[in-house]
């Protein structure tokens, strides 16, 4: 009798599972799919919990688990320094200077890039393959994403059972667990095995119900492999039987099973790997194996949705489409009104970083932390000349901030480094980068000197620091990577020369990013191109300024003023474009997915639509000779600057390329059915890219106030609403709803007090109708503060076009810590 209870019981729990799937499961912020992703790796399902990751292929027959742990690389510990660098310097600088840029290219790619490792991989940990036997036929096919619980279900009906999956990586613990229950009593049966494509793996079945693996990662590019990995699979059944082979766990007629997944690694630290991944790994699995997992599901979407439920935005308030796929979503995204696809797109991202990112663990790599490939794209690093940067954009404003911790850390290991990099390579003191690094912080240059020439990792990298402070204040942080931003400074100091025939500062050799004129004779080498200047510019300023909030350090400060006011100004051309290079030698018709000398625009705040109008107009003419046709992360960075020079339209189309099936978008990148961004191939850095592009549409705070709505696409001034994006200065909008364009409501809460300065589409009252006061002068609260570039130099064939953009007001509100202010449309 109490099996037939039992039976009813769970039969009625699967019927009700069914009937979600039409209606309440199927919410805003849900990924969901009618298909199993097959063989295809870019339709799996990532969850993450900063330390392992895995992609979920809800397969029938064949599930697959791929997993990922974010210690695992290969090599170990070492410098790629080139110690002949130093002293052909004087001969690099003269090619340059003399017109030779491929000469000076060829010498550099002897002296400069490096003669050991190029960089080090991200690894995969394997899979692990649940086969399950009769489950041939199967109808009622449904799996998901649930991003506001972090939780992935995969769910069907075969032989008459319906079958459920969850699966999570929970994020107090350090494991993944996946939860197999069915509609029948003894209905669940599979064979566990264990696969990977590395090299060495160790697979065992020491005692019933578990399954082991360990191995040690592979040798690259002279670097011996260092790195020990251990794995445990745990198999914890209610009734049936449980058995092992020797590579393999089976589980007969049971009613569930929740399976946990344990890994660790012997790193300690990019200099040290002392640890005892068995008695780790064994560590985290007896803590998770206490609990139930009920249990641990409970507490995992408690410590995940700490992080996500900070910030909601909701566009429209009809025309929603989730009860439709995903992937059909996506292929409709770019011809259909679906403005909460782009909204969910939003905090996928957010999702996403929440997964990948958590303090104590390794930055977000150029895939996150999700990788199956033994030598993946670009040994999936961290490629600092935008890519690992565009990864923590939305950090701060998304309200993540602790989440900005792991790549914060790196930049300060980062900076020990590079300080023997600087001195043997440059002869200078300080601390600096090249374009790529990894787990174990290499500095030297990598790739080729076409690309990995640039040298300006530290002084882009160390913006992070500053920017962390400024939306948080906080004074112990900023007193605490002072060394590493002063180091930086130093190293501009140094190296920086006097161009003699034009005497500003400049840096030689240099280049910008992966682009090369014709006049250069193919080569990206030159000096002082325009995004080293304006890098250089804001190390000067930031470090200046920190200076002075710790009050220390004034005639170095000093020293970092001066020299700034002799770095070249930007510079327009006679095509009335931004110049990339010192020479007005851009090409209109280049389309180069790198535009970095508008970093200016974003992610600095050099460029303004309403303090430098000329060369925000120069900035737009770039943007349109280079078109919208791009990579994925190229896209990513476009629709920051789109927000940036305050065009929603632009940059929500944008946003409409980038969601759009891979191979749609002819020439460019697109995305994956299950939203990873595609280059091609897969790279994070858009998905972060586009989530800080919407963040900038909706709310911007790097051009001396908080400007509410600055980028309102069309398609979205209907109605919308969002709550909890952060700004500089510590505030946070708890709520904004607009309607028509213009902000109905709006309460805004001070962490930290000071002049809260508003840029509103339309004017506001106070609660209970008081008038807010019109803003004069300088915004006083010093988070706001900015330094003027120099006048742009402007080629006498150029035509400036003055911009033009709606109309706004100013507002000033003096706020006390943690006050909350309610204001109105009049």
């Amino acid at each position: 009798m109490k099996k037939i209870i039992r039976s009813a019981i769970l039969l009625l729990a699967g019927m009700t599972c069914q009937g979600k799937l039409q209606g309440q499961e199927k919410g805003n912020l849900t990924l969901w799919y009618n298909t199993p992703s097959g063989d295809t790796w870019e339709n799996a399902l990532p969850i993450g919990n900063g330390r392992l990751g895995a992609m979920i292929y809800g397969n029938v027959k064949k599930e697959t688990i791929q997993l990922n742990e974010h210690t695992l690389w290969s090599g170990g510990p070492n410098s790629n320094d080139n110690p002949l660098s130093r002293e052909a310097l004087p001969e690099l600088r003269k090619l340059i200077l003399d017109g030779k840029q491929k000469e000076a290219e060829t010498l550099a790619n002897k002296v400069i890039i490096s003669k050991k490792s190029h960089g080090q991989m991200f690894e995969p940990a394997g899979e692990l393959h649940l086969a399950f036997p009769g489950h041939d036929h199967y109808s009622n096919y449904y799996r998901s994403l649930d991003l506001s619980t972090a939780v992935a279900t995969t769910r069907y009906t075969s032989n008459g059972v319906s079958y459920t999956r969850e699966t999570i990586a929970s994020l107090p613990e350090r494991v993944v667990v996946m939860h197999l229950t069915a509609s029948r009593p003894g209905s669940i049966s599979f064979q566990a095995t264990y696969g990977s494509p590395q090299t060495g793996v160790r697979v065992e079945t020491t005692r019933a119900g578990r399954l082991s693996f360990a191995a040690t990662t592979v040798d690259h590019e002279t670097v011996k492999g260092q790195v020990r990995y251990k794995g445990i699979v745990q198999f914890s059944t209610r009734s049936g039987t449980v058995s092992n082979t020797d590579s393999s766990v089976v589980i007969r007629n049971a009613d569930e099973v929740t399976i946990y997944i344990s890994i660790a690694t012997n790193f300690d630290n990019f200099r040290k790997l002392d640890g005892d991944e068995e008695k780790r790994a064994m560590a985290y699995l007896s803590k998770a194996v206490k609990q139930d997992y009920n249990t641990l599901r409970k507490k995992h979407i408690t410590a995940y949705q700490s992080w996500f439920n900070r910030v909601t935005l909701s566009i429209g308030k009809d025309n929603f489409r989730d009860t439709i796929p995903t992937d059909q979503r996506l292929k409709e995204f770019s011809t259909l009104n679906d403005p909460q696809f782009a909204a969910l797109y939003f905090q996928y991202g957010r999702y996403l970083l929440i997964s990948s990112s958590q303090p104590g663990g390794q930055p977000a790599n150029l895939q996150g932390i999700w990788n199956a490939k033994p030598r993946p794209a670009w040994d999936s690093k961290y490629t600092i000349n935008i890519n690992a940067e565009m990864n923590y954009w939305p950090a701060e404003p998304t309200n993540l901030s602790e989440l900005h911790e792991p790549f914060l850390k790196m930049v300060t290991e980062m900076a020990v480094m590079g300080e023997k990099t600087a001195s043997v390579m440059y002869g200078t003191r300080g601390w600096m980068a090249h374009h790529n690094t990894d787990i174990w912080r290499s500095t030297g240059a990598v790739d080729g000197a076409f690309w990995g020439l640039w040298n300006q990792g530290g002084g882009w990298t160390i913006q992070h620091l500053w920017q962390h402070y400024l939306y948080t204040g906080d004074k112990k942080f900023l007193a605490a990577v002072y060394p590493v931003l002063r180091g930086a400074a130093l190293f501009y100091v140094d190296y920086l020369t006097v161009h003699p025939t034009r005497q500003w500062l400049v840096a030689n050799p240099d280049e910008s990013p992966e682009n090369a004129p014709a006049a250069h004779q193919g080569s990206s080498l030159d000096a002082g191109t325009t995004m080293s200047n304006q890098i250089a510019f804001d190390v000067f300023t930031t470090v200046s300024a920190a200076a002075g909030v710790l009050g220390k350090d004034a005639l170095f400060a000093d020293t970092l003023r001066r020299m700034r006011m002799r770095l070249p100004p930007m510079q327009v051309g006679q095509y009335g474009q931004l110049q990339e290079w010192l020479d007005d030698i851009d090409n209109p018709t280049d389309d180069h997915r790198h535009i970095s000398h508008l970093y200016g625009l974003f992610p600095s705040n050099q460029i303004s639509p309403f303090r430098t109008p000329g060369l925000y107009s120069a900035a737009a003419v770039t943007l349109r000779q280079r078109g919208d046709v791009s990579t994925g992360w190229s896209m990513g960075w476009k629709v920051n600057w789109w927000a940036r020079m305050l065009d929603g339209n632009h940059a929500y189309k944008l946003i409409r390329n980038q969601l759009t099936p891979l191979g749609v978008n002819p020439g460019g990148g697109g995305t994956y059915n299950n939203l990873f961004d595609a280059h091609p191939p897969f790279q994070i850095d858009g998905n972060f890219g586009c989530t800080a592009g919407i963040a900038e549409m909706l709310v911007q705070s790097a051009d001396g106030a908080v400007h509410l709505l600055p980028a309102l696409p069309d398609d979205w001034k209907k109605s919308g609403s969002v709550t909890g994006l952060k700004t500089r200065g510590g505030f946070e909008i708890v709520r904004m709803d607009w309607k028509d364009g213009q902000v109905l409501r709006l309460v805004i809460r001070s962490t930290l007090g000071g002049n809260l300065r508003l840029r509103l589409p339309n004017e506001l009252v106070l609660a209970g109708n008081k008038k807010m006061k019109r803003s004069t002068g300088d915004n006083s609260n010093p988070f706001f503060a900015i330094s003027e570039t120099a006048a742009p130099l402007v080629n006498k064939k150029a035509v400036i076009h003055h911009p033009t953009f709606p109309e706004t007001g100013l507002y000033d509100i003096p706020t006390t810590k943690d006050g909350t202010y309610t204001m109105l449309k009049k």
